[in-house]
Formats: structure tokens, sequence, C-alpha cells
């Protein structure tokens, strides 16, 4: 499965056409699903353009892009704990949103990532559990009684090397319980993150790719926009699947 990170908590200060707008967002899923991608990772954003978790946002951007994007398209939100600092609140931001995305990611290496993903789940939405390198989310999350009850696991390589980053990210999956029932999602950013898809695409896994996680092709030519991304990523799957 090949998803797509539109926006992330970047700003125009880095990508100029990054889409923040509910409209945007809609008008850049609908153009990355039709090359290629097959999910949605949205981050939301208020009027000044920073990531917000507050329910007309949420409403707003996922309503947006469900009318857009075919049915079969899964969509998904983030939850990261500087749009809310303060785990109780998220939580209870998670627990009034009025629209419902498909799946919402937790970074377990965050605190209050227990009960954000509690409240996801009480509303019937599906939790992709952050596991980042660099930081203890596998083993809190080795540890959580939640770890099975989880949608899949994104498995989020920090590392922005190139030369070092596929290495990273063996050394993160090696850290992921080894009854793991859910599926991996194995993803890097900016200079990692085309190395670390073409190791998910060597390892079966899925991926994703956006302007959230890099703003260049991988020839280092700055991307249009993220059909321009999900393209390449697509081919280069498709060349490490023959």
């Amino acid at each position: 499965m090949l998803q797509v990170c539109p926006n992330g908590a970047r700003t125009r200060a880095e990508c100029p056409s990054l889409p923040l707008s509910p409209a945007e967002l809609a008008a850049e899923a609908a153009r990355a699903v039709a090359a290629g991608a097959e999910d949605v990772h949205l981050h939301p954003k208020d009027a000044e353009g920073a990531d917000t978790l507050e329910p007309s946002a949420v409403a707003r951007a996922v309503t947006a892009v469900r009318r857009a994007v075919p049915a079969r398209v899964r969509i998904g939100v983030t939850t990261g704990a500087w749009a809310a600092p303060d785990p109780v609140r998220r939580a209870a931001l998670v627990r009034s949103w009025p629209v419902r995305p498909d799946h919402a990611s937790v970074n377990w290496h965050e605190e209050g990532a227990e009960e954000v993903a509690g409240a996801l789940l009480e509303r019937g939405i599906g939790v992709e559990a952050g596991i980042w390198s660099g930081t203890d989310g596998a083993r809190r999350f080795h540890a959580s009684p939640l770890a099975g009850r989880v949608l899949r696991v994104l498995a989020e390589v920090t590392d922005t090397d190139p030369a070092t980053a596929s290495g990273t990210a063996s050394a993160l999956l090696a850290e992921l319980p080894g009854d793991l029932s859910a599926p991996v999602l194995l993803h890097g950013e900016d200079g990692g993150a085309w190395p670390v898809l073409r190791l998910a695409a060597r390892l079966g896994l899925d991926t994703r790719i956006g302007l959230e996680d890099v703003l260049n092709l991988p020839d280092g030519s700055p991307a249009a926009d993220n059909a321009a991304v999900v393209r390449a990523a697509r081919a280069l799957l498709e060349a490490e699947w023959r």
C-alpha cells in the first residue's frame, strides 16, 4: 500500500505549493490518488496554517478530501502532540470530532499516547501507531495493552542522511515486537525518504510519500506537487517488484 502525506507540519515558507486549506488538500489528494496513492494522511490546519486537532478543522479537511477521492481510499489525520500539547485535551478533542477519519496516527513516544489511542478506538477510528527511530516508542509500544488493537504500525525513520537512513530503518524494524500482527508502513523523511522507500519495497512493506516527507524527487529536483512524488514513488516500487 502506498500512502500519500500531502502536507505534514510544514509551512509555506518551506514549500510555497504546500496544500493547507480543505479545498487545497482535496485537490492535492485527488491528483495524488490518480497518480497511484491508495491512502491519505492529512494534517488539518488552522487559519494561520498551523496543525490543529480542533473539531471544525478536522471535519472540514476530512469531508473535503473524502468527497474528492474514491470511496475505497481511506483518510487519516495526525494527532501529533505539537498540535495539542496537553494529552488530556488531545484525547478530549478526538472524542469531540463530529466527522470521523478512517484512521489517525499516534506517536507512541509522546506522553498520553495510550490515552489518545484509546479515545480513537472508542470512536471506531483506526490507530496508526507511530514508532519513531531514536525514541523509546518501540519499547513503550511493546509494553502497551493496545498493541494488538492497532490498524498498522508506522515505522518512522527520522535519520535524514541518505547514506545511513536505510540502516537506521533496519534497526528500527528489529525493535518492533516479534509477534506483531498489524502491517508495518515504513517511511523516511527528507534525505532519507527515497532510500527508505526503496527498502520498504524490497521488504514488501507498506510505505508512504508526499510533501510532508520529502520536497525533492529522487534525482534531487524540486517536486512540483504531491502527484509528482507519488508518480516517482510508484515507478520505484514497481521497479523493485519486477
